[in-house]
């Protein structure tokens, strides 16, 4: 994803004048604009391998004041590419008006049977077989979704927490991701579901796990995903739509096939608690029914 052509005829112009430490800090901003708009300096540095002060000096060379300015460039950049649901959602009515494309229910599903094939199709099963023993054997598995992903990972809490009590909703009232971060280690396990436009909260929270040994899932659809990069089990599905938003239907059976690889792992013990909390449920009449 590159930047935009403001930044890329400042570049031009100025590439040759440049020295080849900062042709280097140049060359980064250029191929990783998702992490420069959503990392800090340090991170970037550490990333790149160059010192803070290198890309202060490359934006004072390109004609910004400060760093900040050409970070606030990036962030515009991928802000365009990524945040263009107003764009899709008027094509979305001019089709609608034109009359001379198939029925929107024909497309949709279509699309999202296709997305879902590709998932079928293209998933590593290694890594999936993986990622659900982690989970199965972990202490506490944080499920964490931002923005479009927060109520689709909200359902996997839900059923999860039929069988058992260690999966536990990011971000839930009354408690701070600091607070549930704190205590976990390399016994643990996050999930992950982000997609465009990322929310940056997700993406700092995925690597400070990482740094404290969390075992990362990490569920997007691109691979400029900056949240990737700390994952130990990724999974990057088709989300393509007639929407004006990414479809989730691959997302969504995705994590059911997680789920039902979980419950099946926790065996009996998973059994009594969902009988459990079913007659927990009837007595508090919050179902009907038999």
């Amino acid at each position: 994803m590159p930047l935009d052509a403001l930044f890329e005829n400042q570049l031009l112009d100025e590439y040759n004048a440049l020295s080849q430490k900062l042709r280097v800090a140049a060359d980064y901003v250029v191929n990783n604009p998702v992490d420069v708009a959503t990392r800090s300096l340090r991170s970037i540095s550490t990333a790149s391998g160059l010192a803070p002060a290198t890309f202060s000096r490359l934006a004072r060379a390109l004609g910004f004041e400060t760093y900040e300015d050409l970070r606030e460039l990036a962030r515009d950049s991928v802000y365009k590419k990524v945040s263009s649901f107003s764009v899709k959602a008027s094509q979305l009515q001019a089709d609608a008006q034109s009359g001379d494309r198939a029925p929107f229910l024909l497309r949709q599903s279509t699309a999202c049977m296709a997305n879902i094939d590709a998932l079928a199709d293209g998933v590593d099963l290694a890594v999936l077989e993986t990622a659900a023993q982690t989970m199965h054997h972990a202490k506490k598995v944080l499920l964490l979704g931002a923005l479009g992903s927060a109520g689709i990972v909200e359902y996997m809490s839900y059923l999860t927490n039929f069988f058992s009590s260690k999966y536990q909703l990011a971000s839930c009232v009354g408690a701070s991701m600091g607070s549930m971060l704190a205590d976990m280690d390399e016994k643990d396990a996050i999930l992950i579901v982000t997609k465009p436009p990322f929310a940056r909260h997700a993406l700092l929270t995925a690597e400070m796990a990482k740094s404290q040994g969390v075992f990362v899932t990490v569920i997007t659809d691109t691979p400029d995903c900056p949240a990737l990069r700390h994952a130990d089990a990724e999974f990057v599905l088709h989300t393509d739509s007639p929407q004006f938003f990414s479809s989730y239907a691959a997302t969504i059976v995705l994590i059911e096939t997680m789920i039902g690889m979980l419950v099946a792992r926790a065996g009996p013990i998973a059994q009594r608690r969902i009988s459990d909390v079913e007659a927990r449920n009837h007595q508090l009449n919050e179902i009907s029914g038999q």
